[in-house]
C-alpha cells in the first residue's frame, strides 16, 4: 500500500476541546493511521474556550496573514499550532478574532444558536484549504467531520479542483447526529460563493439551514460516512437520497475502526 497523506478536518479534537463524539474520533483515528505509516495533518477551529496557555498554542506566522472572503468582507486568518500530548501529532487551529474568540462553541449563554455560525463555517472551510496550500502539502484524502466542514468537498470539486495541491484529492464527509434547527439569512449563498461555483451548485443551500449544509457535504464528497447508529429523522431522510455505493456505515466506536478506515482510504484512491 502507498503511504497516504490524510487531512482530518473537524469541529474539535481531544484533549483541546470535547463537546461530542467527534473529539474522541479525531483524536484516535489519526494516530492509528499514523502508526500505519500515513502522513497526517489535523485542522480545527480555535474556539475561545480552548485555553491557549494550558495547551501551549502558538501562532505560526508564516501561515497567518491571509484574508479570507466571506461575502463582501474579508477577515484575517490566524493559524496556531499545538502538539497532542503523548502522540507525534500536530494540530493546526484556524483562528479569527471576530469568529472564534467567544467563550463557547455554537451556542451562546442562553443556548441560542449564533446568528453568524454560517459565516464561521464558511471562514473555517476556506481557511482550511488556504492553510493547506500554504503548507505546500498535497493531501490524498480530506476527511471532513461534522457540519462545520461540509463546504470543503464542494470547494474541492469547484474552486480548488485545478490547484496542484488538490488535483488528486478525494474527500470523505462523516455525518454525526448533531443537528440544529436554525434559519440563516437570505445572503447565505452569496457568502458561500467562490470562483467556478454556479448558483445551481448551491441549490441545497437555498433552504438556508443546517440540512442544506449537510446535504451539500454529502452531495460533493466522494464518500459519506454514517458514523453513528442512530440519527434524527431529518438526517435519516438525507441519507435516503444517496445509494449504498457512496454511503458507508462505520461507527466511531467500532473496535475495528482502524482497519475499516484504512481499507476505505485505499479503496477510495484505487
Amino acid at each position: 500500500m502507498q503511504k497516504l497523506r490524510i487531512l482530518y478536518v473537524a469541529s474539535e479534537v481531544n484533549p483541546f476541546l470535547q463537546t461530542s463524539k467527534v473529539a474522541d474520533f479525531v483524536r484516535k483515528l489519526p494516530q492509528a493511521m499514523q502508526e500505519r505509516g500515513m502522513e497526517i495533518r489535523i485542522l480545527v477551529p480555535r474556539f475561545g474556550i480552548i485555553n491557549e496557555r494550558k495547551n501551549r498554542l502558538h501562532e505560526v506566522v508564516r501561515l497567518s496573514g491571509i484574508n479570507i472572503p466571506v461575502g463582501d468582507e474579508e477577515k484575517p486568518l490566524v493559524i496556531k499550532v499545538a502538539s497532542i500530548p503523548n502522540a507525534k501529532l500536530q494540530v493546526y487551529f484556524i483562528d479569527n478574532e471576530d469568529y472564534f474568540q467567544r467563550k463557547s462553541v455554537f451556542l451562546d449563554k442562553e443556548n441560542n444558536f449564533y446568528d453568524d455560525n454560517d459565516e464561521r463555517a464558511i471562514f473555517f472551510c476556506k481557511g482550511v484549504l488556504e492553510t493547506v496550500k500554504k503548507l505546500g502539502w498535497a493531501p490524498d484524502i480530506v476527511h471532513c467531520n461534522d457540519w462545520i466542514t461540509s463546504l470543503i468537498p464542494m470547494y474541492l470539486k469547484t474552486t480548488y479542483k485545478k490547484d496542484p495541491t488538490f488535483q488528486k484529492t478525494k474527500s470523505i464527509f462523516s455525518v454525526y447526529n448533531n443537528f440544529y434547527s436554525y434559519k440563516f439569512g437570505a445572503d447565505l449563498i452569496s457568502k458561500v460563493k467562490m470562483i467556478d461555483i454556479e448558483d445551481e451548485m448551491l441549490s441545497h443551500l437555498q433552504s438556508a439551514d443546517m440540512e442544506g449544509f449537510i446535504r451539500t457535504g454529502m452531495e460533493y464528497a466522494d464518500a459519506v460516512i454514517r458514523s453513528e447508529n442512530e440519527y434524527s429523522e431529518k438526517l435519516m431522510q438525507l441519507f435516503a437520497h444517496f445509494d449504498d455505493e457512496k454511503v458507508f456505515q462505520l461507527a466511531v466506536e467500532n473496535d475495528n475502526i482502524s482497519e475499516s478506515y484504512y481499507n476505505l482510504y485505499n479503496e477510495l484512491l484505487d
